[in-house]
């Protein structure tokens, strides 16, 4: 699938929506990251992602970037190394797991607000939000 298409089916106000909500519970941020290219290795492809978008410069280093490469079908959920040491690759497994049918079926909003929703409310156990919050990384989904 090009990634234009999967762009033009996805509520990105649902899934702004679903970030910030899931931010403003959490001192953690998440991005959304759709690739054009044709990815071999998604989570080696987040990986450099996350860092091009300036995601470890957090001030917890507790972001997480949901990558998708709709032409290759696949991605990967990558998460910086304060979230990596908290959470253990079981729950990235599991949410993976549960969101694979929502984007086999095209259900990509779906799946995407259910992975930033469950991925916020992981960050909100091991990172609560702080009093006065700031939004360290833009909630726009980023692409190439």
């Amino acid at each position: 699938m090009h990634h234009r298409h999967f762009l033009a089916q996805l509520d990105d106000e649902r899934v702004l929506k679903a970030i910030r909500d899931a931010e403003h519970k959490t001192s953690g941020q998440i991005r959304v990251f759709v690739s054009h290219h044709n990815v071999i290795d998604a989570l080696d492809a987040a990986r450099r992602q996350f860092r091009r978008l300036g995601m470890t410069k957090t001030k917890c280093r507790n972001a997480i970037l949901i990558f998708i490469a709709p032409k290759s079908q696949t991605f990967a959920i990558f998460g910086d190394v304060a979230i990596d040491q908290k959470c253990c690759g079981e729950f990235w497994h599991m949410l993976r797991d549960e969101i694979t049918p929502h984007l086999k079926a095209g259900q990509y909003t779906t799946a995407l607000v259910h992975a930033i929703t469950r991925a916020g409310e992981k960050l909100g156990e091991y990172f609560p939000a702080e009093p006065k919050p700031t939004n360290e990384l833009p909630d726009r989904i980023a692409h190439d």
